[in-house]
């Protein structure tokens, strides 16, 4: 009998605004992977990797109990999982593997327009609508107020328009669902982005060595998304004027330019915003061809 090699499970967003992006990054670190709606489970097929797509609500338990070897999921996902378990002593040990750079929002409390805010201790003794009571009775006790909560799982929004609640605590985007039901944000509860976890149990040798070559990838893909590739040319005696402009702490690449003995190009991978008031200022140094260009791929 044939006994199939392992392999890695990760548990991702079946639908929803985290499933585009963790789709997106899969590829972009080079699996091949055919996703369909019906299908829950797919095969990447030059990786021995499956995906499994379930509810975020499903993620962290699922690594949690080690039925998946890693998810990504929203942390504000995460940390209401890890609580509601600490609360009914279930287990809910993890592994942050990696903080990833999509899937940002904040989960913040919102009341009706008219409602006059004045700071924290005027929500005391409200009802809140929430899909995460947990997150919420953590801030409430660490900002020394009582708060009631009724549980939604959706159109949490239109809770106080029909009496279900005085407010709600909710994920915020960018305000547009809330401005269009008639309410305002007053207080973040928490900042949530994506985040790729990992069971807190040992992988194996075999796993671990998907691992290891999946993950390096990932935080090259990361890191790319978050920089820069800058090229231009410079004045030769202007090198140091010009380095002292560059953002991020890579060291500049200084090469000769052909058939001038004034000039040289300067390459630089910036990891911080490259502003035009920098070019500018590049431009009156007496730089020309200035380029910013992304990047896709990183590795070392």
């Amino acid at each position: 009998m044939t006994i199939s090699a392992p392999r890695l499970r990760i548990a991702m967003q079946k639908s929803g605004r985290l499933s585009d992006d963790t789709q997106a990054l899969l590829k972009r670190c080079g699996l091949k992977l055919n996703v369909t709606d019906r299908r829950l489970l797919a095969h990447v097929s030059n990786l021995p990797i499956d995906i499994m797509r379930v509810r975020s609500s499903d993620i962290p338990g699922l690594v949690m109990d080690g039925v998946c070897d890693l998810g990504i999921v929203g942390d504000n996902t995460l940390e209401e999982e890890e609580l509601s378990r600490a609360l009914i002593g279930s287990k809910n040990d993890y592994i942050k593997t990696t903080p990833l750079n999509f899937g940002e929002c904040r989960f913040s409390i919102a009341m009706p327009e008219e409602f006059e805010y004045t700071g924290l201790a005027c929500l005391d003794g409200l009802r809140f609508a929430t899909t995460y009571p947990q997150l919420l009775k953590r801030f409430a006790k660490e900002n020394g107020i009582n708060v009631e909560f009724c549980l939604l799982k959706g159109s949490v929004e239109v809770a106080p328009r029909v009496g279900l609640a005085d407010g709600i605590c909710d994920l915020v985007s960018t305000g547009a669902t809330l401005e269009a039901n008639g309410l305002k944000e007053v207080a973040e509860v928490f900042r949530s982005k994506a985040s790729l976890i990992q069971r807190a149990e040992p992988l194996g040798d075999e796993k671990q060595d998907i691992l290891n070559t999946l993950l390096p990838r990932i935080q090259g893909v990361m890191k790319a998304k978050e920089s820069k590739y800058i090229m231009l040319h410079a004045p030769k005696d202007k090198i140091s004027e010009v380095s002292a402009l560059m953002p991020g702490k890579e060291t500049p690449t200084i090469l000769p330019l052909a058939g001038r003995e004034d000039l040289v190009a300067v390459h630089v991978v910036a990891t911080e915003t490259f502003f035009w008031e920098t070019m500018e200022k590049l431009k009156a140094l007496g730089c020309n061809s200035i380029l910013v260009m992304p990047i896709e791929k990183m590795m070392g």
